[in-house]
């Protein structure tokens, strides 16, 4: 798909009301019954349906600043836009490489190289990149909540390995593997 915002002939970023009036206008400009006895016809409905496509994309994606049912916030940026896709497709390199082509190292550009960081299992950079995030829009509850989750599982975790390993006296393997060693280092037996 061509960028939406050149389709309707609008700078990138526009206002909610903008991309209404923009998509009214080109409307007007292409509609199929104002050509229906021209050459331009099969054209004109064509350019119709870009038009119809680019303006479902803004509003459904988010071409203007404001919230989002799902908790996530809405891009103003179609290249922070693809990032995400990415993200959730897991194509975490095409993501990495749109994401530093972008020289804006803003709130959104930290939190999405957090949550790139998180899917590949880097939590400690994850949760500074969010934390960044979170510093320079402290407002932003997609933010907010993807740092609790991420302090909820690594409690969870903490929780769990709690009590195990050396010298927990619970781990049966892990005494006889100390045996093993202070057996083999009082004498040369084994």
């Amino acid at each position: 798909m061509q960028n939406p915002y050149e389709v309707l002939g609008i700078k990138e970023g526009a206002s909610q009301e903008e991309i209404r009036a923009a998509y009214r206008e080109q409307v007007k400009k292409y509609h199929p019954d104002r050509h229906q006895d021209n050459p331009l016809y099969e054209l004109a409905e064509e350019k119709l349906q870009e038009i119809n496509e680019a303006y479902d994309y803004l509003m459904k994606n988010g071409g203007y600043a404001g919230g989002n049912t799902d908790g996530r916030t809405k891009s103003q940026s179609p290249q922070f836009q693809e990032v995400r896709k990415n993200i959730d497709r897991g194509n975490l390199s095409a993501a990495e490489a749109t994401l530093n082509r972008i020289n804006n190292k803003s709130a959104e550009w930290h939190f999405l190289n957090g949550m790139i960081s998180l899917r590949k299992g880097w939590y400690d950079d994850a949760m500074s990149n969010v934390q960044v995030a979170i510093s320079m829009d402290p407002g932003n509850p997609e933010y907010r909540n993807a740092m609790n989750t991420m302090l909820q599982a690594s409690g969870g975790y903490r929780t769990s390995a709690y009590g195990r390993g050396y010298n927990s006296g619970n781990d049966e393997l892990c005494r006889m593997l100390q045996c093993y060693c202070c057996a083999d280092m009082l004498c040369d037996c084994i």
